[in-house]
């Protein structure tokens, strides 16, 4: 039986990861350092600013560095982007078979705000959580225990969509059944060693629909 859907944002959702990275690129540059994809998705991908900024920075205010990084993400998503394909189709079908959904990001909330305002799917979402407003953010389970509580939900019931190593530990250590969407560059080994159970390309995948039917039928 499944009771709620529960989404990760960045990457899940809408593929902001080039806009984010694009963010960081600059940043690194003004500071004479180049930065590379691996070094993105080993230290910043899926993290908390406030976890990643005083090691990446370390002689920097790390507060202020994620209020600047964060405002020109904003500018650079604008006020229109499409999500994640498939994402509004399984969106209606949760509302349609009475599933709940929340999203569940690390991202600060007018972040969030704007990412789903972007992708038009605000709406669709009854509860947004925010990593920094519980008391731990992911990879802790914390922010998805968040979700099943206001929900009255079994994590049996839940089905949680992440991207990132961080997102999907987080996820996995909550009790979620835990779909990887394979946005980030991880590999599907990654993504089940980090506590993925099941891997799609998009909301679009065969495998996904396949899972659906599994888990409301059990």
């Amino acid at each position: 039986m499944i009771a709620a859907l529960l989404f990760d944002l960045d990457g899940t959702l809408i593929n902001s990861d080039p806009l984010h990275y694009r963010v960081f690129e600059t940043m690194f540059a003004e500071r004479g350092r180049v930065l590379t994809e691996a070094l993105y998705l080993d230290r910043i991908h899926g993290r908390h600013n406030e976890d990643s900024f005083p090691e990446l920075f370390p002689d920097e205010d790390a507060t202020a560095l994620s209020l600047q990084k964060e405002a020109q993400f904003r500018d650079m998503l604008g006020a229109g982007h499409a999500p994640m394909p498939g994402a509004e189709a399984l969106l209606d079908l949760a509302r349609a078979r009475g599933w709940r959904c929340a999203a569940v990001t690390n991202a600060p909330r007018i972040n969030a705000e704007a990412m789903l305002a972007a992708i038009g799917l605000g709406s669709h979402m009854e509860l947004l959580v925010i990593g920094e407003e519980c008391s731990r953010a992911k990879p802790d389970p914390e922010p998805y225990l968040a979700a099943m509580r206001a929900f009255g939900a079994a994590p049996a019931s839940c089905i949680a969509f992440e991207d990132s190593a961080s997102g999907l530990r987080a996820a996995a250590a909550s009790g979620a059944h835990v779909v990887a969407v394979r946005s980030a560059g991880l590999t599907e080994d990654a993504l089940r060693r980090h506590g993925a159970a099941t891997t799609i390309a998009d909301f679009t995948d065969p495998a996904l629909t396949a899972l659906l039917d599994r888990l409301a039928a059990a």
